[in-house]
């Protein structure tokens, strides 16, 4: 059985015990965490929710929270002597998937 979830303003594809790199959540290590089901598929089909699927959850254990390896971001305009460097290091949380409730 696998499940659709929303969090962070992104879906991801999950299935029990899959580990996740979402969107920094405001959680501590070592605490779950329920994220809402757009949409459940397994033996008997598709249940595609309107916007969510009723009675359907997801539950997860936060492993840790981070950040990704900086990325450099450059801008610059032509023949006008503009330049501009920027470094950005995007926080995450990494989540283990621990149950889908249907």
């Amino acid at each position: 059985m696998y499940a659709v979830i929303e969090t962070g303003g992104k879906q991801y594809k999950v299935e029990h015990g899959d580990v996740v790199y979402i969107e920094k959540l405001a959680a501590a290590e070592d605490t779950t965490v329920d994220f809402k089901v757009v949409a459940l598929g397994g033996e008997e089909g598709l249940k595609i929710g309107s916007p969510f699927v009723d009675g359907a959850s997801v539950t997860g254990k936060v492993l840790k929270t981070g950040k990704a390896k900086k990325i450099t971001v450059f801008t610059y305009k032509p023949k006008k002597g503009s330049k501009r460097k920027l470094g950005h290091r995007q926080p995450y949380t990494k989540v283990q998937i621990e149950a889908i409730n249907a």
